[in-house]
Parts: structure tokens; C-alpha cells; sequence
């Protein structure tokens, strides 16, 4: 369990020693704090640092492009100053070469298109290498052309036929059960169509014109709608719905060019509690005009879902149902016959189920079905005999299943990714497999230390596998699918550039949480000029949404993070417990208590870290973050006053009542209970302590623009001092370049008591 009352004064009785220890040492450093000419010098030296940073190119995501027999790809490399070359690979040798020579080309497209070309910055709208033949085909602006690619002459053609495939990742599209069935009206044999009229149903014969009223009960309020067909054309599996209308939410655009009026929008919005639309589905027999009631519940969240039928047949139909409130997730099968319904899966939870995380696939061949659940207290991977309902646990231990790439029925294998697999690494970082049915031959496709990113060439003959750590850059490589052999690097990122501009670059940082037993883990980004004889202000960027892990896992020699730190400041990121892709027990730390926020693992992560780093003063922390970062770094204030002295909060959810039903629902709960109040924000605005700075869009269509300016009237009316930033136009962001400066300039006044940069002074 996450949470351990025995273990407790043990954690207490610890930090309290941590804590007398770091002020030990700390008692023998002195605060930075800067003048006002220093504090100006520091502005420049980090904006100038952020662009040699951002010129020096990190090859994180190398990206092939397939020819179609799967022999070769080519890719584009990038280059220091934002330049770039093009590299083209024999798969089976491993052998890379530029694709072609680019100074001739550059010179060749100056000829046609009479604009000056830079050969490092040769931009296609398309390019393809021929299967057969020394040619490609490439597209510049709207015209096409064929590369010879012995002498790089260049010809107009008017062959367009090209063949594209790239894959950033390896992951199967799969349709959001948010996603309605796309209706066809005629039957599968071509001999009759479906007709709506007057709210109910009828069948046209497409020989004779003939209808067929099917139902009578159907209205204009209650109509007969969202049909299927069964595959033998006989039934038809229909919903009778009861409309619920979408309540809108509104906001002005206050500076619309051209105008002396403010613009009002609306838009259709669902907030947690809101009522929709239920589907009762009914089974119509075409030939005896029969209609029987399903023997099921109306579905009155999410719309009509997709019919699985069994192979072979037409009697036996299966959909899966996700109850509102997250806690029961169902897999119904239908006899229309009888009408008479069995469960699949009838899973159930007292917290949540993750729904968006479901991986379902039907193998309706041998009536089966894969599926991931974390009903043993990890996401994994289950194989159902559809029939008997009968599970069986496919992948097995303290890890997570994080997505599947495809799955070879005929070979019985799934292909996947997982995290925690590796004791020894990051629990975060994602690494690639495939295994049978069975549980067995698991096979690690990446063997590497290191997040992972994984591309497969059309035949799945090769993969490209680019792996990072941030801060170790990134390698690529070429391997063999069947046996994982390396043939080659394409890509191997160095360091030296970056260490050569004098940035130090990002640690990672692992500490207990609050039950002393579990790894919380994140990232601490220095000044590069730190002084030793000094300590700094610690500022947190947070984002703690339910739905997933965020700090960064790829290699990260520049970011935010690292700039606002240039100025002064230690910045910190951190994944708490509530996050996703961990245990069940660390995820169900956020139900029904996102205020919670992770902050009681946060603040013992950032005095452990204090304890390790005697420079960081976490006697002056500050904390920022957008949309749910907004809710939480809000929060801190109101609910950890005594460790966090300073927040800017962009865009924030404050009141988890004003935001989208989808996302609340899933981690407060449904119905709408009083945690949602006494967790809100604004509900709880005149607990603020500390300074509080806040931003907000006003054509936020994320997050209601109203939910900030709500907490802003409870400060007002509780009399409290805070500075609000609201920006024309703007829609769910951070605030842009003029807020993000605006953030900086906020934290340098308030936690280094210095004085930032006016831009309204002239030089």
C-alpha cells in the first residue's frame, strides 16, 4: 500500500535529521542575491545561452522514410544553426550516404524555380527514391520533378505517384470509444436501405421502393437512430435515444481587429455532472418486422459503441461499456434472437479504471480477445476466450504496459511497450517487446539503457530503435527484427557541444515517498554559473494530471527549465504519486483527491534533494504550471503555505466543477460529490498565502477563462493581494513569450528580491 501510518514517525524522525543537517551547511553559504545591473546581465547571458542551445542540433527523433520493398530509407539529419542534410541507407548492409549531393541540387532547383537556394536548408514538399532506377521523385512548392540521381539533373514530370510510410511510432491507431459508428444505411447484400422518419424506423426495398415500418414508438423527442446492419443483412441492432442537450459556455474576444464591439462565442461544453444522451439499444428482425429490447442497460456515456460480431455468425453480436463514474468496464455480448445479454468482462474497481489506457482487440477467428487491465495492481495484458469468458495473464510483474504496437494473430505474438521492466533504470523509461499468447518468448527489441523510440520499415524486416536519457544524448540504430541484431548506428549524439557553451546539464534526482518505501523520481536543472558560496531559490514546474507521467525522460539540453535557472534559480521537476504509468496504488493516490497533487511526495523529494545539494535554499520555493499545473500551483499556496512561498498559475482548472466533464469525471468521481468543492480552488481562495501571480487566455477553450476569473473575485472579496495577467485573444497557453517573461520577471522579484529587467525604460 502507498500509504504506511507505522512507517511514518520513521520518515518524520529522518527528515527532521535531513533538514538540521542541510541548515548546517547552509549556514555556511550566503543567498544569491543579485543587483540590478547583475540581474540584467544574467537576462542576456540566459537568452543567449537558450539560442546556442537551441542551434545545436539533438537528433532526438530521427524519422525514416521507407521505400516500398522495405530495402532502404532515407532521413533528415539535423545540423548545427538549424540546418540539415538528407542521408539515405542500405538496410541490409547498414551502409548510409548523403542521399545526394546537395550543392549540385541547390544549384539545379536556383535554375528552375530562379530562387536562391541554401544547400543545408533544402526544403521538399515530397521526396521519394524509385524502387527500381537511379531516380527520385520530389516535390518543390507545387511542382514536381525527377531526380537523376548519378548526375542530380532535374527534370519536370508529371508522374506524382509516390508511396509514403514513416513512423514516428510504433503504435496502432486506434478509434476513441468517444468516436459514434459510421452509419451505412444499406445492407450489407445491397437489397435494402434504413430509412429514419419521424423518429422511427423504416427499411426500403431498393428494387421495388417498398418500406417497412420496423418501429412505432419512436418520436422526435425520443427518435430511433445510430443503426448497424447484422452481416447477413436479416437484423438490424438500433438505439432509441433520449437527447440531452450540451450546455454552452461563452467568452468575448475583446480585440478583434476591424471592430468597436467585443465578440461573443459559445460552444457546446460538458461540465462534471452534466446530463447526456442515452442510447437503449433494440434488436429489429427485417423479415418478421420484429423488435426486441436488449437486455441491457441504456448506454448514457459515451454514444453507440462499435458491434463486434462473431465470426461466421450473425445471432451474436459483442460491444464494450464503460458506466459513468470510471469504476465498471464491460464487454456485452447480445443474442438477438432473445435479446438476452452475457458479460465478456465485467470488470470493477471502488477507485477508477483508466478508460483511455483500455487496449482491446477482437480475434474473432478463434473467439478470443486481448485486453489490458490493472485489476492485479499493474496495466497488463490479458488474453479472453470470448465464448467462456476465461482469462488468462499474458504479461506478468511490477511493470507497466504502456501501449501495444500490433498484435500477429497468426503467429500469436503481441507487440509492446512497458515501463519498469528494468530494475535497474528509470521505472519510466519505455522500452519495446513482443511475446506470445502464451506469456512466453518474451523478447526485449531494446536492449539499451535508456527511453526508447521504436519505427518499423513496411515488412517489419528492420526497425530504427533512438534512445536518450536526458542527459545523455541520443543514439540510433539499425536492427534486425527477427534476431534484434544491430547492424549499425546511424546516429550518435555527443555532448561536448553542449558542455562546450557551459550549461550544466539536467540531474536526475530519485527520493522516498511519503511511505518511506516508494521511488519518486525527477530532474534538477542548475545555473551553468552556480556559485558554490552561494544558495539559490528552488522553483518547481509542476503538472500533475492523472492521465500521464511528465517530467522529461528524453535528452534535454535546453528547455524552459534550464533558462528561467540561468537567472538564479534552481528549477526542479517531479512525477508524485497520482500520476499515471506506476503502480494502481501510486495512480489511485489522485481519486477523488487531485488537490492532493503529489505535493506531500514533491516536498520530501525537494528536502532530499536539499539535503544532496546544499545550494538549494528551500526556504525560498516557487512553483508554476499551466492548465491542471495551474490548478496545482495554485493549490501549493492555499494548501502548503509553510514551503511554497511563490506560484504563477496559467490557465488554471481551479474548480474541477467549471472544467471538462471527460477528464474530471475520470479522477473525481461521479456523481458530483462535496470533495469537488472543498478541493476547489476558489473555494478555498482566502487560505492564500505567499504571492500569488495569475495568467489566463481570454479565448481559452480548454479550460472556461471563467474558472480564473472566479478565483480572482474570491481573492478580491477575501481581500487578498495577487497579480492577474489576462491576454487578448489568447487561447489555452502559458501566456506566450510576454508571459513566460512576465512569469521569470515575477520569481526574480519575489524569491530573489531583485529586481527584473523594465522593458519600459529605453536604452
Amino acid at each position: 500500500m502507498i500509504f504506511s501510518k507505522a512507517k511514518m514517525p520513521v520518515i518524520f524522525i529522518l527528515l527532521n535529521l535531513v533538514l538540521f543537517q542541510t541548515k548546517a551547511q547552509q549556514s555556511k553559504l550566503s543567498p544569491y542575491a543579485p543587483g540590478a545591473v547583475e540581474m540584467a546581465s544574467a537576462y542576456q547571458l540566459s537568452a543567449k545561452l537558450d539560442t546556442a542551445l537551441r542551434n545545436i542540433p539533438t537528433n532526438n527523433d530521427i524519422v525514416p522514410y521507407w521505400k516500398k520493398d522495405g530495402s532502404a530509407f532515407w532521413y533528415k539529419k539535423n545540423l548545427p544553426n538549424r540546418t540539415w542534410e538528407y542521408y539515405y541507407v542500405d538496410a541490409a548492409s547498414g551502409k548510409r550516404k548523403l542521399a545526394f549531393d546537395h550543392d549540385i541540387v541547390a544549384r539545379n532547383i536556383e535554375k528552375i524555380t530562379g530562387k536562391k537556394q541554401n544547400p543545408l536548408k533544402i526544403q521538399f514538399a515530397e521526396l521519394y527514391f524509385a524502387e527500381q532506377g537511379n531516380t527520385a521523385k520530389i516535390k518543390i512548392q507545387d511542382n514536381w520533378f525527377q531526380l537523376n540521381l548519378s548526375d542530380f539533373s532535374l527534370t519536370n514530370t508529371s508522374d506524382t505517384t509516390i508511396y509514403r510510410y514513416f513512423a514516428k511510432k510504433a503504435l496502432q491507431q486506434r478509434r476513441s470509444r468517444w468516436q459514434r459508428n459510421r452509419e451505412s444505411p444499406k445492407s450489407p447484400d445491397g437489397k435494402n436501405e434504413i430509412l429514419i422518419r419521424g423518429g422511427n424506423l423504416f427499411v426500403v426495398d431498393l428494387k421495388t421502393k417498398a418500406e417497412t415500418q420496423l418501429s412505432t414508438d419512436g418520436n422526435a423527442g425520443k427518435p430511433y437512430g445510430d443503426f448497424e446492419w447484422s452481416p447477413d443483412s436479416k437484423t438490424i441492432v438500433a438505439y432509441k435515444t433520449d437527447p440531452k442537450e450540451i450546455k454552452k459556455v461563452h467568452y468575448v474576444l475583446s480585440s478583434v481587429p476591424g471592430t468597436t464591439r467585443g465578440e461573443l462565442k459559445s460552444r457546446e461544453y460538458a461540465q462534471p455532472g452534466d446530463d447526456f444522451t442515452a442510447y437503449q439499444p433494440y434488436v429489429f428482425n427485417v423479415s418478421a418486422k420484429t423488435a426486441i429490447k436488449v437486455d441491457a442497460d441504456p448506454i448514457d456515456f459515451f454514444g453507440p459503441p462499435d458491434l463486434h460480431w462473431r465470426s461466421g455468425s450473425s445471432r451474436y453480436y459483442s460491444y464494450e461499456k464503460v458506466d459513468r463514474g470510471h469504476q465498471r468496464f464491460r464487454v456485452i455480448e447480445v443474442d438477438v434472437l432473445t435479446g438476452k445479454t452475457k458479460n465478456i468482462i465485467d470488470e470493477k474497481t471502488k477507485t477508477f479504471i483508466y478508460e483511455s489506457r483500455i487496449y482491446t482487440r477482437y480475434l474473432l477467428k478463434t473467439n478470443e480477445m486481448l485486453y489490458t487491465s490493472e485489476q492485479d495492481g499493474w496495466q497488463h495484458l490479458y488474453l479472453v476466450n470470448t465464448l467462456s469468458g476465461k482469462q488468462s495473464l499474458i504479461t506478468k510483474g511490477d511493470y507497466v504496459v504502456r501501449d501495444i504496437d500490433s498484435v500477429d494473430a497468426i503467429k500469436r505474438q503481441v507487440w509492446f511497450r512497458a515501463c519498469g521492466m528494468n530494475n535497474r533504470e528509470d521505472p519510466y523509461f519505455i522500452h519495446y517487446y513482443r511475446i506470445g499468447f502464451d506469456g512466453n518468448g518474451l523478447i526485449d527489441l531494446t536492449p539499451e539503457k535508456g527511453n526508447h523510440s521504436l519505427s518499423f520499415s513496411p515488412d517489419r524486416k528492420y526497425y530504427l530503435d533512438t534512445y536518450s536519457q536526458v542527459n545523455v544524448p541520443p543514439v540510433t540504430a539499425l536492427r534486425l527484427t527477427a534476431s534484434t541484431k544491430k547492424i549499425t548506428e546511424i546516429e550518435h549524439g555527443q555532448k561536448e557541444a553542449y558542455l562546450a557553451t557551459g550549461v550544466k546539464l539536467p540531474e536526475v534526482f530519485v527520493a522516498k515517498g511519503r511511505d518511506g518505501v516508494t521511488d519518486i523520481w525527477g530532474i534538477v536543472c542548475f545555473p551553468s554559473n552556480m556559485d558554490a558560496s552561494k544558495t539559490y531559490p528552488v522553483i518547481e514546474n509542476i503538472y500533475a494530471g492523472p492521465h500521464d507521467s511528465f517530467v522529461p525522460k528524453n535528452f534535454l539540453p535546453a528547455s524552459e527549465m534550464q533558462s528561467m535557472a540561468e537567472l538564479g534559480f534552481i528549477v526542479v521537476q517531479i512525477d508524485g504519486m497520482g500520476t499515471a504509468n506506476r503502480s494502481k496504488a501510486f495512480h489511485d493516490v489522485c481519486w477523488k483527491n487531485i488537490a492532493d497533487a503529489g505535493f506531500p511526495d514533491r516536498i520530501l523529494w525537494m528536502k532530499a534533494m536539499a539535503a544532496k545539494y546544499p545550494n538549494a535554499d528551500i526556504t525560498r520555493v516557487g512553483i508554476y504550471g499551466t492548465s491542471a499545473g495551474g490548478q496545482s500551483s495554485t493549490g501549493a499556496l492555499l494548501f502548503h503555505p509553510e514551503f511554497y512561498k511563490a506560484a504563477v498559475s496559467a490557465c488554471g482548472c481551479h474548480d474541477n466543477r467549471i472544467d471538462k466533464q471527460w477528464w474530471n469525471e475520470q479522477w473525481m468521481g461521479y456523481p458530483v460529490g462535496p470533495h469537488y468543492e472543498e478541493q476547489s480552488n476558489i473555494t478555498n481562495a482566502a487560505k492564500l498565502q505567499g504571492n500569488l501571480f495569475l495568467i489566463v487566455g481570454e479565448a481559452d477553450e480548454n479550460v472556461p477563462p471563467e474558472s480564473t476569473y472566479r478565483l480572482a473575485d474570491a481573492l478580491i472579496k477575501a481581500n487578498k493581494n495577487f497579480d492577474i495577467l489576462s491576454i487578448p485573444g489568447m487561447g489555452h497557453s502559458d501566456g506566450g513569450i510576454y508571459g513566460r517573461r512576465r512569469k521569470r520577471d515575477f520569481f526574480v522579484k519575489h524569491l530573489l528580491n531583485a529586481e527584473p529587467p523594465n522593458p519600459n525604460i529605453s536604452k
